[in-house]
């Protein structure tokens, strides 16, 4: 079934606004990385002063965050077909996608590699008592919390996993059977206001389904940074937007290389050779 201008039109306004969010999301980045730089505190004083000059930042990249999905949201009540068939992320970037997102869990993932990076490349120091400058000082405290949100993100996307499927199967249903059937005996009839109607409540359902699955992501986000000390946060979300935004120009790289390479053949077949 061809695109219908609300689709397109939803497909466009949101991926200009993503545009301007993977813009901002770079911003952020160095944002993070100048917070990053500072040499580590050598008292309590400076310590303390440290995290409050890193809260309002922390904040700030978190709002972004919230701000994307409250766009996404937005856009997907308009019409919910290109938020799981984005034009604006890259095919690579799409064979990872969990509900026409990041698989949640996939935070914890991130945080323990990046635990493990640091912790091998020998770039944690210790002051004093005072925190480590990196994740490499993560208490036993944080890793119960952590692993306790672990295990809650876990069973709440197996949650949206079944909902998901459900909302699938929903396209097998008699009604939609019945519909498939009336259609073919149409005979050439045009049966396609009859499939938009039963296809509406389908992809209202899928609609909920991504807004729930979208909640739980912003969800973890937001309660992994909460257990995190702020210098550890501000080492996190570099991590997450270093490892969105690369795999993002190495799949719109690819892409490209890929369209270039059909134009190419396209043409040698058009010229007879």
């Amino acid at each position: 079934m061809a695109a219908g201008p609300v689709t397109r039109v939803a497909c466009e306004n949101f991926a200009q606004f993503f545009e301007t969010w993977l813009a901002e999301q770079k911003r952020d980045l160095q944002s993070l990385h100048s917070a990053a730089s500072f040499p580590p505190p050598r008292t309590r004083d400076e310590a303390s002063a440290r995290d409050r000059r890193l809260r309002p930042l922390i904040a700030s990249v978190l709002s972004s965050y919230e701000h994307y999905y409250t766009a996404k949201a937005a856009s997907a009540r308009r019409d919910v077909l290109p938020m799981f068939t984005p034009t604006w992320t890259s095919s690579t970037e799409n064979l990872f996608l969990w509900i026409g997102g990041w698989r949640p869990s996939m935070a914890f993932q991130l945080l323990y590699s990046k635990c493990g990076v640091q912790i091998e490349s020998g770039i944690t120091e210790l002051v004093g008592n005072l925190d480590a400058n990196d994740l490499g000082d993560i208490d036993t405290d944080q890793l119960r919390r952590i692993d306790e949100l672990h295990r809650r993100t876990v069973r709440l996307e197996r949650e949206k996993s079944e909902e998901a499927a459900a909302a699938q199967e929903m396209v097998a249903d008699s009604n939609m059977v019945g519909i498939s059937h009336a259609i073919t005996e149409m005979r050439g009839g045009d049966g396609e206001e009859m499939m938009e109607v039963e296809m509406k409540a389908k992809m209202e359902a899928m609609g909920k389904v991504l807004e729930k699955a979208d909640g739980l992501r912003m969800e973890t986000l937001k309660g992994l940074v909460a257990i995190l000390r702020p210098i550890q946060a501000v080492h996190f979300l570099i991590a997450a937007a270093e490892l969105h935004l690369r795999l993002h120009e190495y799949g719109m790289s690819k892409d490209a290389a890929a369209r270039e390479a059909g134009t190419v053949v396209t043409a040698i077949t058009s010229a007879g050779l």
